[in-house]
């Protein structure tokens, strides 16, 4: 563990010659209060300016109603467009496609108490509500929903996501735990589709990733069972098994008896036969990649004493342009005493450590990827919490952006840190108003002392000076396309 830094040291230590904030009016900040965050910020064009808008879940604590579990803010200047009251905490990440037909994609998000919705792009107004009654089973905490083809023959993709896991029940306590499930729903009505239950009897807290097969009939899909202190699996399936109802015929890949599946899995070609691979993280501090055609395991790498709650971060780290590598970043001890994070970069070619760091205190925030100098070698931006003491040795949380530079093993800090922390919001990377130039939203929590809080939420937008010169691939949370595939092509 790192020794406690005053703040300005760190600053001062990292900071580089390197691209700034803009120092227009583009820069914005948004602060609501009442609220927590654990959604990462999404974008698409809800107001037809051209410009990308905001929109992300929040929600109170457990079982607590909120006026605003989604909001919609304007790229241009952060204004909220609408917002969506709900029943419970909505922690998950939107998806969009216009289901209207009036050009402007609808918005679909989830979260707790079974809460799965679908919103009016333009007006911010519900179009359905998943309906609890449906399956005849107990309903728990929504994950990250993903796309797949028309099933129910409505002319609109449908929804693919699991649900899962008691919130009620204590850590070590397997008495209660129900079974989770793969769902199907109409993307058109919310209508339940498909249910199969895990093969394995036990909870579920992984979002699917899904990708269609090479004849485009059908899609295989990862998904994981266990939790932070049950044992699990790690399968693959299809989506015609997922429709069937039967998950009894679904793949092995990996099996942890004291610790399960949780942070999203991706799709990637590493062994350059044309097929994506699977790579996926198992709490107890493994990363694991798989063959995509036979589903033989190519490499396992375990870090000592941490464990995985986030998802992965693929990029061409190590200066080999022909097979990406991975950034991760665990969290060191065990569930729930958990205090800060480690991370590592993998080389995707032979499943070795190539950087390890440990920054920042713990988080669930999964790094997003860009080739900042547009040398060939991508570099990570990564959302840390930094501990500052002063000097009566009285710690307060702040919140801030770094670059990893693998080529340099040099941590860079470019931008501002902000008072307060980040527990799970992944920043969003990208080109917001099409000039060429990198823009970073990203969003943490107001609270000093505390990650776990729901009195305030900060929406930042920083405008950076740094042209973007290739395909930003892994921009967001599951990647720039949002769906946990990563494409090697341009």
């Amino acid at each position: 563990m790192r020794a406690r830094i005053p703040v300005l040291l760190i600053l001062f230590v990292y900071c580089q010659a390197f691209p700034q904030e803009k120092p227009d009016t583009k820069n914005w900040t948004v602060t609501f209060d009442g609220i927590g965050i654990f959604s990462s910020p999404r974008v698409t064009d809800l107001n037809g300016d051209g410009i990308g808008d905001i929109i992300f879940g929040t929600g109170r604590v457990e079982f607590h109603t909120c006026d605003s579990a989604v909001i919609a803010l304007d790229g241009t200047n952060g204004k909220m467009l609408w917002h969506v009251r709900s029943i419970d905490h909505l922690f998950t990440s939107a998806i969009f496609l216009d289901i209207t037909g009036d050009h402007v994609p609808e918005i679909f998000i989830a979260g707790r108490s079974a809460q799965f919705m679908a919103v009016n792009g333009k007006t911010g107004e519900v179009i359905w509500n998943f309906d609890r009654s449906q399956g005849g089973v107990q309903w728990f905490n929504f994950y990250n929903p993903q796309f797949v083809a028309d099933q129910d023959g409505d002319g609109i993709d449908d929804l693919l996501i699991s649900n899962g896991g008691n919130v009620m029940i204590l850590p070590k306590v397997s008495k209660g735990r129900y079974p989770g499930n793969l769902i199907v729903v109409s993307g058109k009505t919310g209508k339940l589709l498909a249910r199969a239950a895990m093969p394995d009897g036990k909870e579920t807290y992984m979002s699917v990733a899904a990708i269609a097969t090479q004849d485009g009939k059908d899609y295989k899909v990862i998904f994981g069972s266990g939790g932070e202190t049950i044992g699990g699996h790690l399968y693959v399936t299809t989506l015609s098994q997922i429709m069937k109802g039967d998950l009894s015929k679904a793949k092995v890949l990996d099996e942890s008896k004291n610790k399960g599946y949780i942070g999203p899995p991706l799709w990637i070609d590493i062994n350059h036969d044309g097929i994506h691979d699977i790579v996926a993280n198992a709490v107890e501090g493994k990363l694991l990649a798989y063959d995509g055609k036979t589903y033989k395991k190519l490499w396992s790498v375990k870090m000592p004493n941490t464990e995985a709650y986030s998802s992965i971060a693929p990029g061409y780290f190590t200066g080999d342009d022909k097979v990406p590598d991975f950034f991760v970043t665990y969290a060191v001890g065990e569930w729930p005493d958990l205090g800060w994070s480690q991370q590592f970069m993998v080389n995707g070619a032979t499943g070795k450590i190539a950087y390890t760091d440990s920054l920042g205190s713990y988080q669930t925030s999964t790094p997003v990827v860009i080739d900042v100098d547009g040398d060939g070698v991508d570099e990570a931006i990564l959302n840390l919490n930094v501990l500052v003491f002063d000097q009566f040795d009285n710690q307060t949380m702040q919140n801030m952006n770094v670059i990893i530079d693998f080529k340099s093993n040099e941590m860079l800090q470019p931008w501002d840190a902000y008072p307060g922390s980040n527990l799970s919001s992944t920043p969003w990377i990208g080109d917001l108003d099409h000039d060429g130039l990198l823009d970073i939203i990203y969003c943490h929590g107001t609270n000093l002392k505390k990650t776990y809080s729901f009195d305030g939420v900060r929406i930042n937008r920083v405008a950076t000076g740094i042209p973007i010169k290739s395909a930003i691939k892994w921009g967001s949370y599951m990647g720039s396309n949002y769906n946990g595939i990563y494409d090697q092509k341009p």
